[in-house]
């Protein structure tokens, strides 16, 4: 390529002489560097675009477990949106259009919208007033926030909160949900197929 461009500078500079060649030689440099600027720029883009998706947010729950266990959420909702937004619509009954509005409106992370629907089912309030106290406090945490709907660090219901979060299937390596209500049902199945013979 560089071959074919001097031989092409070199036959314009012998008819036009030597400062247009000088000037098409810059040009062709500068042009050179702006595409490479070009393709560095681009780079940073998407590297600041997977670091934004996989960033670590802070909750401020208070909790580091449900912190993770919500970071987990959040990174695996981001990648499929669509079936993370009909799933919370099927699991708490509620319409896309409201999580649509809780994302692009209120602007909550998808791990916020789940946080702000299992609040309110725990605490058995309507989502609006969850997203209510949202907006006037968000800068204080979803501790708070949970607090302020009745649901008080340390209590059952927090525990409750905590663990449906650690059980969900977004946070979970497999695509699989993880069954923690089963857990230890196959040892008492085997225990009755002993005595039925």
């Amino acid at each position: 390529m560089a071959c074919i461009f001097n031989f092409i500078l070199g036959i314009y500079g012998s008819f036009c002489g030597t400062n247009n060649l000088n000037s098409i030689f810059y040009i062709f440099k500068w042009y050179t560097k702006k595409i490479q600027y070009e393709k560095i720029i681009l780079l940073l883009l998407i590297l600041i675009c997977s670091i934004n998706l996989f960033a670590q947010i802070s909750f401020k729950t208070g909790d580091i477990e449900l912190e993770t266990d919500l970071n987990k959420i959040n990174a695996k909702a981001k990648v499929d949106f669509g079936a993370f937004k009909a799933e919370m619509a099927t699991t708490y009954n509620i319409e896309e259009k409201k999580i649509e509005y809780m994302r692009a409106e209120v602007v909550m992370e998808p791990a916020e919208i789940y946080l702000a629907l299992e609040i309110g089912r725990i605490a058995n309030k309507p989502i609006d007033e969850v997203i209510e106290v949202y907006k006037i406090h968000k800068g204080k945490g979803w501790g708070f926030i949970a607090k302020k709907l009745g649901i008080k660090p340390g209590s059952d219901e927090f525990h409750m909160l905590k663990n449906d979060t650690h059980n969900h299937k977004y946070t979970s390596t497999s695509d699989k949900p993880s069954d923690s209500k089963n857990k230890g049902k196959g040892k008492e199945k085997n225990k009755d197929k002993g005595k039925n013979k």
